[in-house]
């Protein structure tokens, strides 16, 4: 399978070839505007990415996809970096051509040394700026005073200001947080609208928000909330809960089909992506459907020695 590159800050990546709507042009295009799109869709056309099964995940600018088919002017892909029971290699699904570029034998941001986007969005300077999300991640090219130059997707270069990110030498040797720091992670985002499908800081779902959480602590989870739940280390729900901890949430008050993932907080508390309308909040657990709800809890941090 051929390897190619995000050439966009965010690509989404669609259930067919055909499930992009007319509303949805700023999203398949190159350049994208994630921020156009969001802003001209409404309640119902938000919804409809979920109940009409036209999403299914995003990828960053820089990440790498596995080409498997083509139709027309869209690619068939699979993502490695996002781990599902929909295919062994990776997750599934359907990328504008536009959106991609072929990779470079010498791309590796496994390796290193590589620049990781730390704020919630980052501006990489170039002859036409761009705004990067949080945890993209970009080969270092050299370090100046007061910015990294980076290596793009498309072979050429750019910078970004060292406030919004930092630097690893390897992502495989890469600082594994605690509870704690997912946490903290997370609470940068309070506020954000609730976008299905959604893996980048223009919006999450629920489990691309536990994913990306992860991630920026250096541990690398499946993609969905149901695969989430099947990994990790098991914790006793009702006395083992840390900070950190994933919560997961199941119909038939707690016995049927697992449909939400959300982040213990502690005392309590739940930080999660709800759904669509709402917005990334931290919420006590008590009296409220997610207490009934409440079927297990995964740790996927390590524990230091005390």
């Amino acid at each position: 399978m051929d390897k190619y590159l995000v050439n966009v800050p965010v690509a989404t990546v669609w259930t067919s070839y055909d499930s992009a709507r007319e509303i949805d042009w700023d999203a398949v295009t190159n350049p994208a505007d994630i921020s156009s799109w969001l802003h001209h869709l409404t309640y119902e056309t938000r919804l409809g990415l979920c109940e009409d099964n036209l999403v299914q995940t995003q990828v960053l600018y820089g990440q790498e996809v596995l080409l498997v088919g083509e139709k027309d002017e869209w690619a068939h892909v699979i993502v490695p970096e996002q781990p599902s029971s929909k295919n062994e290699i990776g997750y599934p699904g359907w990328v504008p051509k536009a959106q991609l570029v072929q990779s470079k034998p010498d791309w590796n941001i496994q390796v290193g040394p590589v620049v990781v986007v730390t704020k919630t969005k980052a501006r990489l300077h170039q002859e036409k700026d761009l705004e990067l999300s949080f945890q993209t991640i970009l080969p270092l090219l050299r370090e100046e005073d007061d910015k990294v130059i980076v290596k793009t997707p498309d072979g050429g270069q750019g910078g970004l200001a060292w406030e919004h990110i930092v630097v690893c030498e390897s992502l495989v040797d890469r600082y594994k947080g605690t509870g704690s720091d997912i946490v903290a992670a997370g609470e940068q985002f309070l506020g954000l609208p609730y976008l299905w499908g959604g893996m980048s800081s223009y919006g999450y779902d629920c489990s691309g928000f536990s994913y990306s959480m992860c991630k920026a602590n250096g541990y690398t989870i499946p993609r969905d909330a149901h695969d989430q739940a099947n990994a990790g280390k098991q914790v006793d729900i009702h006395s083992g809960l840390k900070p950190g901890d994933l919560l997961f949430f199941a119909y038939e008050e707690g016995k049927g089909r697992i449909h939400h993932v959300g982040i213990y907080y502690g005392d309590g508390k739940l930080l999660h992506s709800p759904n669509t309308g709402k917005t990334i909040e931290i919420i006590p657990l008590a009296g409220t459907i997610y207490e009934q709800e409440l079927c297990a809890a995964r740790r996927y941090w390590l524990e230091t020695e005390a």
